[in-house]
Order: C-alpha cells, then structure tokens, then sequence
C-alpha cells in the first residue's frame, strides 16, 4: 500500500478508537439541517511524509490532484481571498454576495511587509530567504492574523508553513523540509487533501530554489471524524490500497508564479471507488 494509506488507516483507527466525543458539548459546526455536527477528535496527531521516497497521495480513493494543486495556488500564487478565482466551488459556502472570503487566506499571504531587503509579501519572503539564506531558522507564513480575524468568512484551518534546509552527507544539493501546522481539520472531507497540496508546494518551491525535496511534517491540534462521517472511515479504511503512484512535476518551470495546475501530474496512480455526496458541517 502507499504509505499516505497507511497514516491515514492508522490515524483513523486511533481517532475511532481512542478518541474523545464532542457528543451533547456546546459546538459552533452543525449540519445542513441545523442539527449539530458532534466529532471524535485526537489531540496533537503529528504525521510525518518523507517526500524524497513517495508522494503521499491517498489510493484508498482518489485525490484531485490538480483540483488541490488549483487551490494552494489560489492561496500561495494568486494569493486571492475571490472564490471567482479559483476553478472549484470548495469555497462557495463561505463567500459573500462578491465572491470573497474576507481577509483570510490568499489575502493575509499578500500582505507586504517591509524587511531590510525591501517590501515582501510572505511568499516572495520564503523564496528569498530559501535561495539567500537557506540555513535561516525563521524561514515561515502565519496566516492567523489576530487582528483580522473579524473579517475573515472562515479562520484559517491549515495556518502556518515552517521551512527549514538541512545539507544532506554526501549530497551536493540541499533539502527542503517543512511542518504544516493545522489548528483543526476535517479528517475525511481535507486530511489527504492537504497534505497533497502542501507536499505539491514543498516540491514547487524546491525545483525554483534548486533544492531536493525532504521531510513533510503534519501537525494537527484537532484531528477529528464528524459523527455522520463514521460509517464512511470505517467502510474506507477497510479498503484494499495500492501502490503510491509517481509524482512528476513540469521540471522546466524555474519561477515559482510561472506554475499551473497542468504543471503537476501522477504516473500509475490507481484508487478506489470515491464517496460522493459527503455531508460538509458548516
């Protein structure tokens, strides 16, 4: 099986099995029908990809691999807060009249800060840093702006991305890793979701910064199975797997804003049956 399979079963074994309920506590999630939406929830799950031997693409059923790609460039490229910028409807339930999500997401990632090199925003602080200094341990984005929580249609889940360039024995070229930090996530609708979307950027910002991709690190402060999502981990974790597929990305890309989502494709990727209709707490 492909090792994102094996994390996943694992970590849904063990949110279903020695996980807490959230079952008759006051919750802000509830159901299309205004009932509640209850969780089994684990507490600081840490899952960790090295992405130097397989791209960690869940094949118990399929990931949109371009439909992710298209939104972490929506956040990280674009940096576009406009659901009429994104080629998906993910994000529809959170938009207003105009398409916007208010001062989340994108929009915190194009702020501009001023640094002794000059105005950055976030992204083109990373890059600067990862190609001028590698070995820098302040190399990271913090889209949970305190004082812009009030307009954002949603807080961030997935906040923070920490950068951080080991040299490798006997290596000439350096490795990328990264920690994502998540404050909270959906395991069956967003777990394998984010972490191709952020193994995809980790793979872009190394090819552009001449790098070697390494370690990807997910830490999940709430890790939880929304309770009319149970039967449908436990029908997919009792899944057979496959083999992890063979991640190829458009090598003649050098300049991280020159990406598409075309960019990105899977050789041999096979995967289960998809669950449609999955019930979204909102």
């Amino acid at each position: 099986m492909s090792y994102a399979d094996e994390v996943f079963i694992n970590m849904c074994r063990d949110i279903l099995e020695n996980g807490t309920s959230t079952e008759g506590e006051k919750v802000r999630p509830h159901w299309e029908d205004g009932t509640p939406a209850y969780t089994i929830k684990k507490f600081g799950v840490v899952n960790r990809y090295d992405l130097s031997k397989e791209f960690p693409i869940m094949t118990l059923r399929r990931t949109a691999l371009k439909s992710a790609t298209d939104e972490m460039l929506w956040i990280w490229q674009a940096k576009s807060n406009n659901i009429h910028d994104l080629h998906s409807h993910i994000w529809d339930e959170w938009a207003d009249e105009d398409g916007s999500i208010g001062k989340a997401y994108g929009y915190q990632m194009s702020v501009r800060h001023e640094y002794k090199e000059g105005m950055m925003d976030q992204v083109d602080r990373v890059i600067y840093d990862l190609k001028n200094n590698p070995f820098s341990r302040r190399i990271l984005t913090n889209i949970y702006v305190h004082q812009d929580l009030h307009a954002m249609r949603l807080y961030p889940c997935a906040y923070s991305m920490t950068f951080n360039v080991t040299q490798n024995k006997g290596e000439d070229k350096l490795t990328l890793n990264a920690i994502l930090n998540q404050r909270s996530q959906d395991v069956l609708a967003a777990n394998n979701w984010n972490v191709v979307q952020y193994a995809v950027l980790q793979h872009m910002l190394a090819q552009v910064c001449d790098m070697k991709v390494g370690e990807l690190v997910h830490v999940i402060a709430d890790a939880h199975i929304y309770d009319r999502h149970v039967p449908l981990i436990k029908e997919l974790i009792g899944r057979k797997p496959f083999p992890a597929p063979k991640f190829i990305l458009n090598p003649d890309v050098r300049d991280f804003y020159k990406f598409t989502r075309d960019d990105v494709s899977l050789e041999g990727y096979e995967f289960g049956e998809q669950i449609t209709d999955i019930p979204i707490a909102i």
